[in-house]
């Protein structure tokens, strides 16, 4: 047996939707390190552009935080007895450090001024690169709808066939999706706060080390950082997680509802859409199963008990909570994660779908006609009344199924309906007929960017 290294590594290993993923790269635990030291430069940085503390002192530590040499296991292991990253980093970091410029780092902040901030830096990059695939997925979407506006197949309601749709309809409404999910995703990316409040949310510690308007500071840390600006302190006024939070499980739902369409148009039975190129079974050579979906659906599956218990986290006591804070970390990680790798996964998924428009077309017909029974409901009514023409209609599918005719061949033997011909029979019987406004409605999507 090959021997195991015993330092603990998050490498994806039970995770295949996000490992490797440029999400994964964002959210490791050496990109939350380079976060919280980016956090800590970034402090002194906006000290030192008010005056408050040595511009020499702002480049040390800033070289110092810039520099490798950090053991983010042994940082890990030691965060058990403060709670925290940040406690043992800060030792670090100081000791990096030449001793003069030593009492500037982490100068009047608390550990979570610095995880708070390096969060919304971590949350930042990684959403850069999730709108890069929810474009791509998007663009894909649109040239589908575009290239298969016109293509009919069965539309399906609580698994049955109901009316025809095309499937330029159904691209459409998942990239319809996909852009209330950009959009989510943009509005949290653009409002993402920095953090600075000191022990208790009132920046005294700042005050006392010379600071006349702590605000000046505060928006000079948000600049250095690449952030917002906030109102407030928000240690305990948790609203920027819970945004995020929220864009997240949204964008992995809206995802997941593309993909579990391909996952059951994709069944062998029903075969009208096929990933690009399938995974491989151990056990069943002859299989080429939709991966790329399937991993997609998992993301938005569990992404909504994620959101949830951020969500949660809102009830934060005091002005700084036990627990609450706390209990957001891993859940927005993993949030992150499955949103940035689901986007990754839908974006290959849609960008190889094979569109078989020959099996769509030939699913039309195999209720012989009946798919079209509310098109002969509302045409016939005026001819014969609304009750006689559902009869007529009712025994006639009947009649088609238990002799296994087409609708058109059973209505023509109707007395009733002598007036009408074979080809008018044919006509209101053509499913690819009696799309209703599927075309105009796949345009007025398309007008979106």
């Amino acid at each position: 047996m090959t021997a195991v290294d015993p330092v603990v590594s998050d490498t994806g290993l039970l995770a295949p939707g996000w490992a490797g993923s440029p999400a994964s790269a964002r959210t490791s635990d050496t990109a939350y390190l380079r976060a919280l030291l980016d956090a800590e430069a970034a402090l002194t940085r906006a000290q030192a552009s008010l005056g408050l503390v040595p511009a020499e002192a702002a480049a040390a530590v800033s070289e110092a935080a810039g520099g490798a040499g950090f053991d983010v296991a042994s940082i890990a292991l030691r965060a058990r007895s403060g709670g925290n990253p940040v406690i043992p980093l800060v030792a670090d970091l100081t000791a990096t450090v030449a001793a003069e410029h030593r009492p500037y780092v982490h100068r009047g902040a608390t550990s979570q001024d610095i995880l708070d901030s390096a969060t919304m830096l971590v949350a930042a990059r990684t959403l850069d690169v999730l709108l890069g695939d929810l474009d791509r997925t998007a663009r894909a979407l649109a040239r589908l709808a575009e290239e298969h506006r016109d293509t009919v197949l069965p539309g399906r309601t609580l698994t049955q066939h109901a009316v025809p749709t095309t499937f330029g309809l159904k691209a459409a409404g998942w990239r319809s999706l996909v852009l209330d999910a950009r959009d989510r995703v943009r509005t949290v990316r653009s409002s993402l706060p920095a953090q600075l409040g000191g022990a208790a949310g009132t920046l005294a510690a700042f005050t006392a080390f010379g600071a006349d308007d702590t605000r000046d500071l505060t928006a000079a840390y948000a600049r250095e950082l690449g952030l917002t600006e906030p109102v407030l302190p928000w240690h305990t006024l948790r609203t920027p997680v819970a945004d995020l939070a929220g864009a997240l499980a949204f964008t992995a739902g809206a995802l997941g509802k593309a993909a579990v369409d391909v996952l059951t148009l994709s069944r062998t039975e029903i075969a009208e859409l096929a990933e690009g190129s399938g995974g491989g079974s151990s056990a069943m050579p002859h299989k080429a199963n939709p991966v790329r979906a399937t991993l997609v659906v998992a993301a938005a599956r569990r992404a909504p008990l994620l959101a949830a218990t951020l969500y949660g986290a809102l009830t934060a006591e005091d002005e700084r909570p036990a627990g609450a804070w706390h209990a957001e970390w891993e859940p927005l990680r993993d949030l992150l994660r499955l949103a940035g790798g689901a986007a990754a996964q839908a974006a290959e998924l849609i960008e190889g779908l094979r569109v078989d428009a020959a099996a769509m077309r030939e699913h039309l017909d195999l209720t012989h006609g009946l798919i079209v029974s509310e098109r002969l409901a509302a045409e016939l009514a005026p001819l014969l009344g609304r009750a006689r023409a559902q009869q007529l209609l009712t025994r006639a599918a009947e009649r088609a199924v238990s002799e296994e005719r087409t609708l058109a061949d059973v209505l023509g033997e109707e007395p009733g309906l002598k007036d009408l011909t074979a080809s008018d029979l044919a006509d209101l019987t053509d499913p690819t007929r009696y799309t209703g406004s599927a075309g105009a409605l796949t345009d007025r999507a398309l007008e979106r960017r």
